[in-house]
C-alpha cells in the first residue's frame, strides 16, 4: 500500500462516517410527526407534541450545521497538511517528543473547543432557552468551561504524558503497560467519580431525612441492598431536564438523584427509578461494562502498537518522521469503522441491560410507578417518541420509550 492509497482511504472513512450519520439523521427527523404509538399517546398533549417536534427539529437542523463544520475543519487539516505543519512548528521549538505530543493534542484540542465554543452556546442559550430548559447562567457556563480545560490539562494531560512514556520506555510491548494503567484508572474513576469529579460541578447533599428517604430504606431494606450513600445533586443550576445514576461499587456504591428528579416525580415513582438502578447493580452491569470496555481497550492498543511505527502512518499526511502522536491521529481515523461496530454492540447489549433493571424494578417494586416515571421524563425533556429503528440501531444506549413500556406490560 502507498502512502496516497492510504491518504485517500482516510478520507473515504470520514465522509462515509459523516454520510452514514447524516442519512440516519435525516430518516430519523422524516418520523417526527409521526403519530404517536398507542404505548407512549399520553404522554404529549397535542401543544406539548407540536412543541416537541419543534425541539427535535431545531435539534436536526443545528446538528446538520455543526456536523458540516466538523467534517470541514478535518477535511482542511487533511488536505492543507495541518497536521504535518503543527508537528514540524512544534519540532523546532522543543526537543523532548513527550512535550511534542502533549502540545500538538493540547493545541488541536483547545483550537477545536474555542472554534466549537459558539456552538455551545448557541445550544445552551438558544435552543435549550427557548425551549424552557436552560438554567445556566453565562458565568455558569464559562466557568464550566475552564473548569473543563483544567481537568484536560491535568487528567488528559498526565494520561497521554504516562502513555507515551510507556511507548518511548518499552517500545515492543508498550500496549501491556499501557492497558494496566488504563484499567487500573478506569477503576479509581468508577469508585470515586462523584467524590473527585463531580464535586468540581455540582454540589452533592445526602438525601435529607422524610418520607422519600424512608421509602427509600424500606425498598432497600426489602432488596437485601446495603446502601448508606443516597446524595441529591443540583441539577436545577443547568437544567430543567431530570436524572438519576448509580455510581461505584462495594463500600463506595451511591444513588444519586437530581433535585429535579424529586420535583417532577412522586416519591413511588423515584422509588420505581431507584429500583431501576439497584436492578443494573444487582445484575452486575457495572462489572460487566466494566470488563468489556476493558478487553476492547486491550484490543485497540493492541492494534495501536502493530501500526503506530509504521512509516507510511507519517506519509499519508507528509509528517516529517513517524511519531507517537503522528501515529495516534492516523491510527484514530482507520480505527474510526471498528469503533462504530463495537459501538454499536455495546448499545446493543446495554439496550438489553435496561430491559433486565426495567424487569427487576417491576419484580421489586412495580411497572406502574416505573412506566409513569419514565413517561413523565420523556415529557418533561420533550424526547423523541418516534424514532426510526436505524437511530435506535446506531445510536441509542437505552432502548425507545414504547419498547421499555411494551416490556413492562407483558
Amino acid at each position: 500500500m502507498t502512502s496516497g492509497l492510504l491518504f485517500w482511504i482516510i478520507i473515504f472513512i470520514i465522509i462515509a462516517e459523516y454520510s452514514i450519520q447524516l442519512l440516519v439523521d435525516t430518516l430519523n427527523a422524516k418520523h417526527f410527526k409521526d403519530k404517536l404509538p398507542q404505548e407512549v399517546v399520553d404522554v404529549f398533549d397535542e401543544k406539548e407534541y407540536k412543541k416537541s417536534q419543534a425541539y427535535k427539529m431545531a435539534y436536526y437542523k443545528f446538528g446538520q450545521i455543526s456536523g458540516i463544520f466538523n467534517l470541514i475543519i478535518i477535511l482542511s487539516l487533511l488536505f492543507f497538511d495541518g497536521f504535518a505543519y503543527l508537528d514540524d512548528v512544534l519540532r523546532q521549538n522543543l526537543d523532548h517528543e513527550i512535550l511534542i505530543s502533549l502540545s500538538f493534542f493540547g493545541i488541536l484540542y483547545f483550537a477545536n473547543d474555542i472554534l466549537k465554543l459558539p456552538f455551545s452556546y448557541y445550544s445552551t442559550f438558544v435552543i435549550e432557552e427557548k425551549f424552557g430548559f436552560n438554567k445556566t447562567t453565562l458565568q455558569t457556563f464559562l466557568l464550566d468551561q475552564i473548569k473543563s480545560w483544567v481537568l484536560v490539562i491535568f487528567v488528559g494531560g498526565g494520561v497521554l504524558a504516562l502513555l507515551q512514556w510507556f511507548y518511548l520506555t518499552y517500545p515492543n510491548n508498550f500496549w501491556w503497560y499501557a492497558w494496566l494503567f488504563i484499567i487500573a484508572f478506569s477503576l479509581v474513576m468508577n469508585l470515586f467519580y462523584a467524590q473527585l469529579i463531580v464535586p468540581i460541578f455540582n454540589q452533592q447533599t445526602p438525601l435529607e431525612d422524610g418520607v422519600l428517604k424512608d421509602k427509600i430504606k424500606a425498598y432497600a431494606t426489602k432488596v437485601n441492598f446495603q446502601i448508606t450513600n443516597v446524595f441529591v445533586i443540583d441539577g436545577s443550576k443547568r437544567s430543567s431536564k431530570a436524572n438519576a445514576y448509580f455510581s461505584g461499587f462495594g463500600k463506595q456504591k451511591r444513588i444519586t438523584l437530581y433535585d429535579t428528579l424529586i420535583s417532577d416525580l412522586t416519591e413511588d415513582q423515584v422509588v420505581a427509578v431507584l429500583a431501576h438502578e439497584v436492578g443494573h447493580y444487582k445484575h452486575k452491569h457495572i462489572i460487566y461494562n466494566l470488563v468489556l470496555s476493558s478487553l476492547l481497550t486491550g484490543f485497540t492498543l493492541y492494534l495501536l502498537s502493530l501500526m503506530i511505527n509504521m512509516p507510511i502512518f507519517s506519509e499519508a499526511i507528509n509528517a516529517s518522521q513517524p511519531s507517537f502522536h503522528i501515529g495516534l491521529v492516523v491510527f484514530s481515523f482507520l480505527y474510526g469503522p471498528i469503533s462504530t461496530i463495537t459501538g454499536i454492540m455495546m448499545n446493543v447489549l446495554s439496550r438489553k441491560f435496561e430491559y433486565q433493571a426495567d424487569d427487576y424494578a417491576k419484580k421489586t417494586f412495580n411497572a406502574d410507578d416505573l412506566i409513569g416515571s419514565l413517561k413523565k421524563l420523556s415529557q418533561k425533556s420533550l424526547s423523541n417518541l418516534t424514532p426510526h429503528q436505524w437511530n435506535v440501531f446506531l445510536n441509542y444506549s437505552h432502548p425507545p420509550l414504547k419498547d421499555r413500556i411494551k416490556n413492562l406490560l407483558n
